[in-house]
């Protein structure tokens, strides 16, 4: 997902107020980034597991696919705490919020730089609801564009030369 319409500015790391904050600001332009049918429900959305306190980042309700969509947003490498965060405000709006003729809650997490293996390692195999997914700020130049493309290239002829 490239969160270019943002407008932030170049630097080296962002809180995740300052993204958050960001998206709220240019949420037509978030949604239509996100596809059809999404509305907005809620940012900092609280929650309380006796006594204690909770805080989604974003929560969206899509008519088409009838359901609540959770966004956790990280600024860092994704974690199986960050998944675990995240299953649990998914169970609770499959648990609390969840009306019987709706669809499961979909959790996404929003992160800079992704763990395929420690995602694949945290969720169970069947994971349906659960999805992650890199950000990036700004577009690639065309040189970096390049550069992953030729190294894509180098590791499909690495694989295929393995089978």
């Amino acid at each position: 997902m490239f969160l270019e319409f943002l407008g932030l500015e170049t630097k080296p790391s962002y809180h995740e107020n300052d993204l958050e904050s960001a998206i709220i600001s240019h949420i037509a332009d978030f949604l239509l980034e996100m596809g059809k049918g999404f509305s907005f429900v809620a940012r900092q959305k609280r929650i309380m597991l006796e006594d204690d306190e909770f805080f989604i980042d974003l929560v969206f309700y899509n008519r088409l696919l009838r359901c609540f969509l959770i966004i956790e947003l990280k600024t860092g490498k994704i974690s199986h705490q960050d998944l675990g965060q995240l299953q649990m405000y998914v169970n609770y709006y499959d648990r609390i919020e969840k009306l019987p003729e709706e669809n499961p809650t979909i959790g996404i997490l929003l992160c800079t730089n992704k763990n395929d293996t420690v995602v694949k390692m945290t969720l169970p195999e069947n994971n349906k609801t659960i999805l992650s997914s890199e950000y990036q700020l700004y577009l690639p130049t065309s040189e970096e564009l390049a550069k992953k493309v030729d190294e894509a290239k180098k590791s499909a002829h690495n694989t295929s030369l393995m089978q």
